[in-house]
């Protein structure tokens, strides 16, 4: 495919990317996905403007890609099911296993508004994957995003069932852009702040949060798992953790190449 040509620069930049992540048990910066390329089976159709994650178990429910030239003015929601079995890479390309036909058809998302439950019903069913929201797992199901679904499973099973239906539990999705930035208040002060999310490339969930310690531009990036944050207060702009100052600074040190410099 000619949109894979030319990738050379690319190849090494992704193999630095995979090296890295070997070593942290597959683990993906987050803001080195930022602008890379969307390629469909049959061409481009745009590149990762941001993610949504879930807020209660930190994982990513969603990619968000502008479409640029292809649609204009459209973007659109990309679960991880499209990706198949892990994040696959040609060169800065991420590979996603639908015709630009079934994207250009999915159902339509304003961004200016949350996503709500109604609208993930009918975009899961579009596309006949499993509820991610049914089951005790991760994903549903299981612990991974999957594309084959088991014999006779309709993601719409339990909305065509007779009889009163449950009310719709919030998503609770929220974008990895917005959150960039967000204090980190440790149990004694502010700690830091939160400039990057470390991902799992098979399950996508968010193990670790990226924190800048001490000043804004000079300081220390330490990593600290998702699982020690309390709570995120939106309207404060602040993630709350289980830790103190001194827990926080002492982290594992995080240190990753600037956002498109060279390998």
């Amino acid at each position: 495919m000619k949109w894979i040509e030319g990738r050379a620069k690319g190849l090494r930049q992704a193999a630095a990317c995979l090296i890295y992540s070997e070593r942290n048990s597959m683990l993906r910066s987050i803001k080195t996905l930022y602008r890379d390329k969307l390629g469909a089976s049959d061409g481009e159709i745009g590149h990762v403007n941001d993610f949504y994650f879930d807020d209660r178990n930190w994982v990513i429910r969603y990619v968000v890609a502008d479409t640029g030239s292809w649609l204009p003015g459209r973007q659109v929601l990309l679960s991880p099911h499209a990706f198949g079995s892990s994040l696959q890479e040609v060169g800065k390309d991420l590979l996603v296993n639908l015709t630009r036909k079934q994207i250009e058809g999915s159902p339509s998302i304003d961004l200016h508004k949350p996503v709500s439950r109604q609208y993930e019903e009918e975009y899961y069913r579009y596309y006949g994957w499993p509820y991610y929201w049914q089951g005790d797992g991760l994903w549903g199901m299981g612990g991974f995003p999957i594309l084959e679904l088991p014999p006779n499973h309709l993601p719409s099973n339990a909305a065509a069932a007779g009889g009163p239906q449950p009310q719709r539990a919030d998503a609770h999705l929220r974008s990895t852009q917005s959150v960039n930035g967000y204090h980190l208040q440790a149990s004694d002060g502010i700690a830091g702040h939160v400039c990057d999310f470390m991902m799992d490339t098979e399950n996508w969930a968010i193990r670790q949060l990226v924190i800048r310690t001490g000043h804004p531009f000079s300081g220390k990036d330490v990593s600290i798992p998702a699982g020690k944050v309390d709570r995120i207060g939106y309207e404060e702009s602040t993630m709350f953790v289980n830790l103190t100052k001194e827990a926080v600074e002492q982290s594992a040190a995080c240190d990753l190449p600037p956002v498109g410099a060279a390998i």
